[in-house]
């Protein structure tokens, strides 16, 4: 029996799938994050 048999490529796959998703989404929500932050920044510019 091979160790790179189907199933453990896909269980392989899988887990990496999922740490890159993890990845992305953090990657995601510190955009958003950001534009939050520049657009409460520019309108207290505004205010002054």
């Amino acid at each position: 029996m091979g160790r790179n048999n189907e199933r453990n490529i896909k269980k392989h796959n899988d887990k990496l799938h999922k740490a890159q998703n993890k990845v992305k989404q953090a990657e995601i929500a510190r955009k958003e994050k950001l534009k939050e932050i520049i657009k409460k920044f520019n309108e207290d510019k505004k205010e002054e």
